[in-house]
């Protein structure tokens, strides 16, 4: 027992080192930038500085696009989002990844130990190291425990399941609704639970009571929870979300299987598992070893064609075939099913698991070897911690990426109430614009009107007509909804060691104008303005910050 507690305290010494960066560099520290501070982050701060985030289903939040609708930001019933109208959006950040990694880790720990491997005396090095991999998988912020509390889920049913539940699981059952999101991983993980149950109750012929009664408690708690959704989907009969013009099919039928097999190998940038340098050839060695030796491994086996099923079903997502039924079926364009994948981290790591126990108890070298892979598991996470990654691609740091100073100059210039008129960003993310008071007419979020992307898409009409990639992606997809210039792309990241410049804007300044914009912030230089009606009226930069800053007013 010793041996296993120090174990444990040895794996809570490394996950305080994984999260130290946080705490020591704080806003210096490198984070995730994509669909994380150009996006969630913000959002979440504008509610708490506009106080909307408590507001009513038809109200708005009047710092993006001219007024975005309340129900796309959010529900405040969410734990994360709440978060950022008590305490500052870096400590919230903080707080929530140090939240996240503990609830997975010790999620893991109590699944593994419990139903997984056992007994615990004997496996206790690979639950808690397998446990550990789990909690420094490098999670979509945003989610708070989406994926990272799968394991906690699925403890707390699984002892429901087999009549051993206490208090605690339906507490965690209760609990989680609030912290984690319905839409991207937990509607699947309840049907998943929902065929388990209709399997089971078939099989024995039993009406398993406290396992439905667990799964529609949850279902009823995420739907209250996420009422603002429901509200925007099928009660505002006015409200047409711009998520019904998408059309996303683009991949052939053979296509789609490179597609999936890409998904199995290295997995989805949003829900990354780094499990293609060690994991998968652990698992492909001790399935090929137990078939070799007779010895079957059913459960490692199921798992496994899980995640292939898994992985199939979000490439097919992408497929010309299903989106030919879009109209037919408009929840295809709507909802996302291709988002069950959001499960597999939790097969993947359940699956190595295994494998280790079955090497550790096979062989005589056996734990030596366990040892190593988890080792070389743990090495490759750390590698991967938002510090490491992003600091190993020299993005800019918390504080550089806002850039508040340099953005309170340009207010302090501008010398008027950011109320009074409108910005958009060439070349940089709206949300930096956002997140220092800005009102902008441009932004990223998940569901805005079709009729203002539509509006905002006549300003940057000329641009897309230039580069086809462009006008596919916004008007297909048009989740960001930013000045697109052809010369630049898809990038908006461009700072002031860059030496781009733009030689032929052609954006329709008059709409710009009538929706109420008044300057433009762009990152590179614009060779025409005045071809534009844009006069530049001061260059802002400083030491700090990545950025350089050209400030053009509309001068019609």
């Amino acid at each position: 027992m010793r041996y296993e507690k120090s174990l444990l305290y040895g794996a809570l010494v490394l996950m305080c080192l994984y999260l130290s960066p946080y705490y020591i560099l704080k806003g210096n520290t490198r984070v995730r930038i994509h669909d994380n501070l150009d996006s969630n982050v913000v959002w979440y701060k504008l509610m708490a500085d506009t106080h909307t985030l408590f507001s009513g289903p038809h109200s708005a939040v009047p710092n993006i696009m001219n007024g975005l609708p309340r129900n796309s930001l959010g529900s405040e019933f969410d734990i994360y989002i709440l978060m950022f109208s008590f305490l500052s959006p870096l400590t919230a950040y903080i707080i929530n990844q140090t939240l996240m990694r503990f609830v997975a880790f010790f999620g893991m720990l109590l699944l593994l130990k419990h139903h997984v491997l056992q007994p615990y005396s004997k496996f206790a090095p690979i639950i808690i190291g397998v446990s550990l991999c789990y909690a420094w998988l490098p999670y979509w912020p945003s989610m708070g425990l989406s994926i990272a509390g799968l394991p906690l889920a699925l403890y707390a049913f699984i002892n429901i399941k087999n009549t051993h539940s206490r208090v605690w699981d339906w507490l965690i059952i209760g609990f989680l609704p609030f912290y984690s999101s319905f839409v991207l991983s937990f509607i699947f993980f309840i049907a998943c639970m929902g065929i388990w149950w209709l399997i089971d109750c078939l099989r024995n012929r039993h009406f398993h009571l406290k396992w439905f009664l667990a799964m529609l408690m949850m279902t009823i708690l995420y739907l209250v929870v996420n009422y603002r959704i429901i509200d925007e989907m099928f009660l505002q009969m006015h409200f047409t979300s711009h998520r019904e013009a998408f059309d996303r099919g683009h991949l052939t039928l053979e296509e789609v299987k490179w597609r999936a097999v890409h998904y199995f190998t290295v997995g989805q940038t949003h829900v990354l598992r780094l499990t293609e340098f060690v994991v998968l050839p652990v698992i492909i060695f001790v399935l090929l070893a137990s078939t070799l030796k007779l010895k079957p491994a059913p459960l490692l086996w199921l798992l496994m064609l899980l995640n292939g099923l898994f992985c199939y079903i979000i490439a097919f997502y992408y497929s010309e075939t299903l989106w030919h039924l879009q109209h037919a079926f408009p929840l295809i364009g709507t909802f996302n099913f291709g988002r069950i994948h959001f499960l597999e981290p939790l097969l993947w790591y359940v699956a190595f698991a295994i494998s280790l126990s079955m090497i550790w108890k096979t062989y005589k070298s056996g734990k030596p070897i366990v040892y190593v892979f988890m080792l070389l598991q743990l090495a490759i996470l750390f590698s991967y911690s938002e510090e490491n990654k992003y600091t190993f691609f020299d993005s800019p740091t918390y504080n550089q990426f806002y850039s508040s100073k340099l953005f309170h100059s340009i207010k302090q210039y501008i010398g008027q109430d950011p109320s009074t008129y409108r910005v958009a960003s060439i070349g940089l993310h709206p949300s930096i614009a956002q997140y220092n008071g800005f009102y902008t007419l441009d932004g990223y979020v998940v569901s805005y009107p079709l009729s203002y992307k539509k509006q905002f898409r006549q300003i940057i009409a000329p641009e897309l007509k230039k580069r086809a990639s462009l006008q596919r992606y916004y008007d297909h997809w048009g989740s960001r909804c930013y000045l697109f210039v052809a010369e630049l792309g898809k990038h908006y990241m461009y700072t002031k060691n860059s030496h781009k410049q733009i030689h032929h804007l052609n954006i329709n300044t008059t709409v710009f104008k009538k929706m109420g914009g008044k300057y433009i912030f762009s990152a590179v230089k614009i060779g025409n303005p005045s071809d534009n009606h844009l006069r530049l009226e001061k260059t802002f930069e400083n030491k700090q910050s990545p950025w350089r800053i050209y400030l053009y007013k509309i001068a019609l």
